[in-house]
This record gives structure tokens, C-alpha cells and sequence, in this order.
């Protein structure tokens, strides 16, 4: 029998420019099939993807992304609509048995599009957040080829682009269903193609007479989550002429451990469906006792129960089956009485929501699982918890939200409204939204069911900064409203099973600065969005409202990103231009300005704080400087916002976590995947555990995010200065932090000292007083008041002597490293009793499977701290200039050790395929410009 399978069509497609082909759809899939040659004008083509990934793969433009590359691309708003229609073509084979049904799934198409199966022609409706499915049954051809086309239209509304570019260019997007970034906003540029494709998962999918549409996945809890019922409502249609008499069995398991499962929950009932019937069917709620939560990133364990739905019809057999991994757990969402900021609690807790804002993973829309588990990995190490969809972005896609079940990143899905284009730009905008609500709302339902069994999501969102026109914002909250037991969970006589509401477990916000959202009534009071001092940000002044949905600042990357993505004549740094008030602006080449450069300085208000380390010399030392700033800056943000935990805010979400493009702001990673220091400074600041020095106060203070007591632990603060000596050391016995509590422990005072040095760096941590194991550890380089870093610069000179030990592991592809730094200033006579400061050791082969160790000894004489430290792996068959292996999971980077001080880091990453020759791993840093190499 031939099974019941989804087969996804993801390769082998061609493409063509609909005005230069003469066949039409029927043609093409029936007399007429094109193939690629010399004379074709036919491409090897991009699906899933966009026409514009498509002419880059055949090098028909030049990267967008690259330099000023995409002035040279032509805008659909000059070249019309017709220009970027384009044909898509393949061919499959697909066998089916008698009572077995096809059908041709397509998960999104950008805009609208006329599908053609061997020579039958249907026409797509408009709406890029929509899913297709048709029947091809009775026009397949089982025994042979069957030939696929489809012409693929742009949004109807593109726009144009106004010179000064703009939010969202002239806003004209907003009057489709449709992402609204593509016309360029203050943080990208415009995407020519405005996003036209088949951007989405293409699938064939066999089923039985019966098959399985949209089930929806509940969980209640009871007794304090002891008693826990999974409620399930599936519709179910019978494509046959005959009644189907079904057995519908639901299956939930567990993993344990190496691949053993254990059922939880086996429960089997009939359905009886009529011919050419639908049918919603409510399953008894089936009840587990003490199922494994799922809780988001720092609160606790992701716990993951495949669920599986099966149909066997009689007299026929199985016909349809679905799976969804599910995660237990309750999100509840209401303002808070205190701060007046929304807050969320997950399984009764209260979560301090510290995350960021997030666009989409690529303005190409390459999107891939790799691509997504790489972004919400990055997310988790960084410790965040929530990541925004912005509004005028995608609805995710469920690869996206499967890592985010996976590594516990609770998400804010907006849907596509945004004040600039949709009624509160400049000049004013589409004042009711999209030309079509009906639309809107079809894309706004689909979306919910193909999201909402995700653990992850924790709320819906009308729109960034505006709320949706009235009929449709009156429409989503009725579709959208909360079921009773959500409500008032003690209450258990209810009308209906929660599973029969469109979503019913997740709360509906009208707008992204309303209700417990910034000023809670719509006023924009989201920002600011530039350079700050770091002691600002902890100051009552700052920001005066519970939860902010956007803060942010700089995001200059590394000056390898730069060199990548830029010819020779985007390497050269800004001009700093200095004003009568002695506040220095910084002017950046056009090439920066295109790319949405965002300045270190904030004339009138804050001082350059890259020149806070004397004036760059060049590319690499502008890059290096930004780095140092980028760490202060975004740590300082995150413990600003930590330190008045549930006593001023709720929550925070950076402006934004990453670029979709080749952007130079408001990332913590850049395109390539190179994670920038600021990175690490919110890694740092947003541990669940995390003890920091209140820059306003000056104040050392213990954040305790966990439900747990932190008892029996000992702070101790170390001041080290440029000449490596430890002037003021101490240890705060007896602290004690309760659960979700900011306690003030005492006073740093060592700026107030008679000798203080101007510029000195801090060691402050936080330990078990039992085995003295470090739960917190964070490193300051600080200055007196009225003072700056510039002493830093004769700094680099110093040679201070490193010991760094290698163990490595490579299992396939994938490289697993150990490294341990140790600073052993003040300890030379140790080394050189055991023979080792002139032998170095550069290189530890990694040939096979296995574990290999390496040393090496970086040789030096001076006492002091070893400064800020970078990681980099390289690959050393590279011919491009960019020898870097990306991206790379570090467990910490941007580092720095005092005398003495050892740490050991954690490395991942996969090799490049094709590469022979071991990588390399490079260790560089303030005192070693130069690097060398520390594996490889």
C-alpha cells in the first residue's frame, strides 16, 4: 500500500521573467515543458524564496546587501509590477492507490498566483499570510511526471520610494496583506521585489479518504498543576462519496532517554463522517497526572510531549495522521497594580520578561531551520526570554516557533499593522488600514491555527504602534477572547471545551503601546532609540512607564563584518566633527548612512563615547573601540531594567536583537552571525542570577529572577589597576536574596577613596560560601567622574602572560571545544619551574573522532589584567579575504581575567563542508592585537 506521507518540493524548480515567456500555464505543463540551456531564458530557481534570492543565486543582480549594490537594482516602482512577475516550475511523481487523495499544499505565496498542474489551471487568492491547499487527485498522472507552474504576482499596492526613503516609503504596502518593511524603513533598505515569491513551505501530501485539518491543543491545570487535561478539537474531511466510519486514536509521549519513549496517553474514539463531509470533533479531555512543565528560558526545563493524532477508516485502513510536539504550561497576562506594566506569569510565576525585538531572519526571506535555530539559540545564550514579532514583519513561520519551544523564548506575534504606514505616518497614512479586512482577517485566523499549539507563544498583537482599524481590532478581540477558565481558573462549569475556541489561552492586545504596554494608552512613549550614558539607564528619570516594547541603541559590528560586506571604500570611519558646545558629531560616509549607521555620540546630550577611549586610528581600531562601548551600553540597559525589577518595571524589549540585512545598528549579532560584544554585556546583565553595580548609585546589588532562596553566599569585590595591583578588596558575608528580588547590599566605595585611580576595573562575584562554586561573575572597567578611558591606550602595551589548555572533540562535522584562559601574571616562577614559558604549543590536530588537548603559553612579564578578549575560528582554506567559520556558539567572549584568574569556555561550531584541513581558533584582545592561535 503506498503510505500516508507529505513530500516537501523544494528543489529542482526553474524560473523566468513572465514577459519574456511566450507559453502559457497550460503550455508549460503539458506540450511545452521549459528546461534550462544557453538560449533559455529560463533560471535555476530559489523555492522557498523570493524572485530577488532567485536572480542573486543566477547572479542576475549583485547582492542587495553588499555596499550600495542595491542602488543599482531596479525598484519595482520604476520598472512595474510585470517586471517582477515571474513563472515557477517543476516537475514530481507522486503515486496514490484507490481511496488515496493528493493534495498540493502551499504554506504562503507572495502575493497572488495562478497554479497550473498538468495543464489544469486555479487561481490563488491575494494574501502573503495564507496557506493554499488543492485537491490534484483526478489530474495527476501516478505512473509518470507530473508537470507544475506557477505564475506568481507582486502585492498590488507596492509603492514607490520617497528620495529622503522613510518608514515604510510612501506607505502604499499597507493597503495589502503583506509585510510592510519591503519599502525600507530607518533601519534597512528597500527589497526591490517587495518580497515576491513562493516564500514558503511547498508540499504534496497523500492522505486517505480522511484526512486531518487544524487540530487544536489545550492544556488546563488543577491542584497546583498536579491535575493536568489535554483538551483536543480536530475537524476531520471525508473526500470520498461514501460515509466514513473512523477510529481516531490520540497518542502522547515522552522521551526519557536515548531515544526510549514512554506513552503517556493512548485514547481512541469514533467519528462517524458524512460523504464529502466536514466534520469538528471534541475528544474527551484526557488527563495526565504531573506531566512535565514546559517553562521559558531561565525559569526551568522545556519540556516537550509528542502528540499524535491517527484516523483509520474502516474497510480502509489509515488514512491521515498528524503530529505536533506540545509543551504543558499556563501563560497568564495582566497590568500589574504596582508599575502599571503588563505582566506575565508562566505556570502561576511571574517572569520578568528581559528581550528583544525581532523583524525576520533574512529581508531575502532565505529562511531555513538552520537559519532559525542558529537566531533563537543565539537569543537563549544571551539569556533573553521574550522575543517581539514586530508588526511590520512576518507571522513567524512554525520553524521558527519550534526552537523557540525548543530553547524557551516566549514570543509576542503582532499581526501586520504599524503606525507608520497605517495611519500615523508622515504625512498621514492609510487611516483605515488594509483596502480589504475581510483578507486581513482570513490571513489573521489562518495564522492563528497554524500557530497557536506552540508553547511559545504567549500573546497576539493587533499592531506596532497603532491598533487595527476598527471593525477588524473589534473582530480579532471577539476571535480571540479568552475562554471562561482562562479567566477565572477556579471556575469549572463551562459552556464549551477551551480546544473549540479559535485560541482562547492567550491573551489579545490591541497595540503594542496600550494596555500595560509603554503608556498603556497608545501615546508614543516606546524609545529612545540612540546612545546613552550607561548611568542613565539606571536613573528614575530614565523611563517612567512599567514595560517598554522597544529601547535601543548602537550595533556596530566587528570590522571582519565590514570588510565582508563592503568594498574598500566603506572601511573608512566617520569624521568626528566637534561643535562650539563641545559635543563631537559624528559623520559617516554615505555607504553608512545607507546602511543606517548609528552614531556613538548624541550631540546636545551625550558625549562620543567611542573617542571616551581616544581617537580611532582606523577601521579596526573604530570596531574594536565600538565593541567596548556596545558591552557597557547594553549591559548597562538590561541591569538599569533589572534593578527595578517589579518595583518600577515589568519588563523590557530591546530595539532590536538583530539586522535582517547588513545593517549597522540596533544588533547583537550581525547578518553573517558574528555576535558582536554587546551580545555578551546582555548575556552577562540578564543571567537568571546576577550580581552588578548599580552605575547611579553606586550600590552593589544581588537580581534573583528564580523562584528559589539564594542563601549562604558570599560577594566579593576586587579592584585591579593599570599597573596590576589590587588596591581595595572585599567580601560581603551573608547576603541573602529572597525569590524574584532585587536586594541593595552595600555601598561600592572605592571611587570615593583619597588614591583612587582614574581608570581601574572591577571584579565583582557572587559565590557559594560551601564550595566556593561562582554563580555570578561580571567585570567592569570603570572611570572617576569628569574622567575617561584614554589611559586604556598606553595600556596595550602591557604583556601579560596567558596559559591557555585546549581539550577537543569532533563528532562529524561538528567541532566541540574546551578552553580554559588562565592569566598567570604574578605567578612566572610557577611556569618556569615546570619548564614550560618558552615552549609553545600552537596547534592541536583534530583529524578523527575523539578527544585531543593542546597548550599553549603566551609569554609576558607584566602583572595585570588580560583585557578584553575575543574568541574568533577561522578556516585556513579560505581564499576570501572573510576567513571566518560562522556562526559559532560561544559560551562567553568579550572576556577579561585578573592576575591569577582562570576560565574555561565552551565552542561550537560546524565545519564548512568540503574542508580538509583542520580550523583555527584565534584568541585576540586589547593586549594582544595581533591574536595568535589557540587551536588548530
Amino acid at each position: 500500500m503506498s503510505e500516508i506521507r507529505k513530500t516537501l518540493l523544494h528543489s529542482g524548480w526553474l524560473a523566468a521573467r513572465s514577459t519574456e515567456v511566450n507559453e502559457d500555464g497550460k503550455q508549460l505543463t503539458t506540450t511545452n515543458p521549459p528546461s534550462l540551456g544557453s538560449q533559455s531564458k529560463w533560471m535555476e530557481a530559489v523555492v522557498p524564496g523570493t524572485v530577488l534570492g532567485t536572480l542573486l543565486k543566477n547572479k542576475a543582480i549583485p547582492d542587495p546587501f553588499y555596499g550600495l549594490s542595491n542602488e543599482t537594482i531596479i525598484d519595482i516602482a520604476d520598472s512595474g509590477r510585470d517586471y517582477y512577475t515571474f513563472w515557477f516550475f517543476t516537475k514530481f511523481q507522486c503515486k496514490r492507490l484507490l481511496n488515496q487523495y493528493v493534495h498540493l499544499n502551499f504554506r504562503a505565496i507572495n502575493y497572488s498566483a495562478e497554479v497550473y498542474v498538468n495543464g489544469h489551471k486555479t487561481a490563488l487568492p491575494k494574501g502573503m499570510f495564507r496557506r493554499h491547499t488543492l485537491d490534484v487527485t483526478d489530474i495527476l498522472h501516478p505512473e509518470n511526471e507530473n508537470l507544475l507552474a506557477v505564475i506568481v504576482h507582486p502585492p498590488d499596492h507596492p509603492g514607490t520610494i520617497p528620495p529622503q526613503g522613510g518608514q515604510g516609503g510612501d506607505h502604499e504596502i499597507g493597503k495589502d496583506v503583506a509585510a510592510q518593511y519591503v519599502e525600507g524603513w530607518d533601519w534597512i533598505c528597500p527589497i526591490r521585489d517587495r518580497n515576491t515569491g513562493i516564500w514558503d513551505e511547498v508540499s504534496i501530501s497523500v492522505t486517505g479518504p480522511v484526512r486531518i485539518i487544524d487540530p487544536h491543543l489545550v492544556s488546563t491545570f488543577f491542584d497546583n498543576y498536579k491535575r493536568v487535561y489535554l483538551h483536543v478539537t480536530a475537524e476531520f474531511e471525508n473526500k470520498s462519496t461514501w460515509k466514513a466510519d473512523c477510529s481516531v486514536t490520540i497518542q502522547i509521549t515522552t522521551e526519557l532517554e536515548n531515544g526510549v519513549c514512554l506513552v503517556e496517553i493512548l485514547h481512541t474514539e469514533s467519528v462517524i463522517i458524512p460523504a464529502r463531509g466536514h466534520v469538528q470533533h471534541t475528544f474527551k479531555p484526557l488527563f495526565l497526572y504531573k506531566p512535565e512543565l514546559w517553562w521559558p528560558n531561565g525559569m526551568g526545563k522545556q519540556s516537550l510531549y509528542d502528540v499524535v493524532i491517527t484516523v483509520v477508516v474502516k474497510e480502509f485502513g489509515e488514512s491521515d495522521s498528524w503530529m505536533q510536539p506540545f509543551g504543558f504550561r499556563r501563560v497568564e497576562s495582566v497590568i500589574d497594580s504596582v508599575t502599571g506594566g503588563r505582566l506575565f506569569k508562566i505556570n502561576g510565576e511571574p517572569i520578568f520578561i528581559r528581550g528583544g525585538n525581532w523583524i525576520l531572519s533574512d529581508g531575502l526571506l532565505r529562511l531555513s531551520k538552520e537559519r532559525y535555530r542558529t537566531d533563537i539559540k543565539f537569543h537563549a545564550d544571551m539569556n533573553m526570554n521574550m522575543i517581539r514579532c514586530w508588526g511590520g514583519g512576518l507571522a513567524e513561520r512554525p520553524e521558527f516557533y519550534h526552537y523557540c519551544d525548543i530553547y524557551g523564548l516566549l514570543v509576542w506575534q503582532e499581526f501586520w499593522i504599524t503606525g507608520d504606514v497605517d495611519g500615523r505616518g508622515v504625512p498621514v497614512s492609510n487611516p483605515n488600514g488594509p483596502l480589504d479586512h475581510n483578507l486581513f482577517l482570513l490571513c489573521a485566523r489562518d495564522t492563528v491555527k497554524l500557530l497557536r499549539n506552540h508553547p511559545s507563544l504567549a500573546l497576539w498583537v493587533g499592531g506596532n504602534e497603532q491598533v487595527p482599524p476598527k471593525d477588524i481590532n473589534e473582530a480579532l478581540n471577539q476571535d480571540l477572547r479568552l475562554h471562561p477558565y482562562f479567566q477565572t481558573p477556579s471556575l469549572s462549569d463551562w459552556d464549551s471545551d477551551p480546544s473549540v475556541y479559535l485560541d482562547g489561552a492567550r491573551v489579545y492586545i490591541q497595540g503594542s503601546m496600550w494596555d500595560g504596554f509603554a503608556d498603556g494608552k497608545g501615546n508614543f512613549t516606546d524609545g529612545p532609540y540612540e546612545i546613552q550614558y550607561p548611568e542613565d539607564f539606571f536613573k528614575d528619570t530614565f523611563y517612567k512607564f512599567g514595560f517598554n516594547p522597544e529601547v535601543g541603541s548602537v550595533g556596530m559590528p566587528v570590522a571582519d563584518t565590514i570588510r565582508a560586506t563592503m568594498p574598500r571604500e566603506g572601511w573608512e570611519i566617520p569624521l568626528f566633527k566637534k561643535g562650539g558646545d563641545g559635543f563631537v558629531e559624528e559623520v559617516p560616509s554615505r555607504m553608512w548612512d545607507y546602511h543606517k549607521y548609528i552614531p556613538y555620540s548624541k550631540p546636545g546630550k551625550v558625549h562620543d563615547q567611542i573617542l571616551m577611549y581616544g581617537a580611532p586610528r582606523d577601521l579596526d581600531d573604530f570596531c574594536l573601540k565600538a565593541q567596548m562601548v556596545n558591552y557597557i551600553q547594553y549591559r548597562a540597559l538590561l541591569e538599569g531594567w533589572s534593578s527595578r525589577m517589579w518595583t518600577k518595571y515589568t519588563g523590557v524589549l530591546i530595539w532590536k536583537n538583530q539586522n535582517p540585512w547588513t545593517g549597522l545598528r540596533g544588533q547583537f549579532y550581525d547578518h553573517l552571525l558574528d555576535q558582536t560584544a554587546s551580545f555578551y554585556g546582555c548575556r552577562s546583565a540578564a543571567e537568571p542570577v546576577h550580581v552588578q553595580l548599580n552605575l547611579a548609585s553606586n550600590f552593589i546589588e544581588v537580581v534573583n529572577t528564580t523562584s528559589k532562596k539564594l542563601s549562604d553566599v558570599e560577594i566579593e569585590a576586587s579592584v585591579w589597576d593599570l599597573d596590576g595591583n589590587c588596591p581595595y578588596s572585599k567580601v560581603f558575608n551573608r547576603v541573602s536574596a529572597p525569590p524574584k528580588k532585587v536586594v541593595k547590599v552595600s555601598e561600592f566605595t572605592y571611587p570615593k577613596s583619597e588614591n583612587a585611580k582614574h581608570v581601574y576595573f572591577l571584579l565583582l562575584k557572587l559565590y557559594h560560601v560551601s564550595d566556593k562554586k561562582v554563580i555570578s561573575r561580571n567585570f567592569y572597567w570603570l572611570h572617576l567622574p569628569g574622567k575617561d578611558y584614554t589611559l586604556l591606550e598606553p595600556y596595550r602595551k602591557k604583556q601579560i602572560p596567558l596559559k591557555i589548555t585546549c581539550d577537543s572533540v569532533l563528532v562529524g562535522p561538528k567541532f566541540e571545544l574546551e578552553i580554559t584562559v588562565h592569566n598567570t601574571s604574578r605567578a612566572n616562577d610557577v611556569l618556569q619551574e615546570e619548564g614550560l614559558l618558552h615552549k609553545l604549543f600552537s596547534r592541536c590536530d583534530v583529524v578523527t573522532a575523539g578527544s585531543n588537548r593542546g597548550l599553549k603559553v603566551v609569554v609576558g612579564s607584566d602583572p595585570g589584567v588580560a583585557f578584553f578578549l575575543r574568541f574568533s575560528v577561522h578556516s585556513v582554506e579560505a581564499e576570501q579575504q572573510d576567513t571566518r567559520i560562522l556562526p559559532v556558539h560561544y559560551s562567553d567572549n568579550y572576556f577579561s581575567l585578573v592576575p591569577g584568574e582562570s576560565m574555561s569556555f565552551k565552542i561550537s561550531f560546524a565545519a564548512p563542508a568540503g574542508m580538509k584541513k583542520s580550523p583555527r581558533v584565534v584568541l585576540r584582545g586589547w593586549n594582544y592585537p595581533d591574536g595568535f592561535t589557540v587551536f588548530g
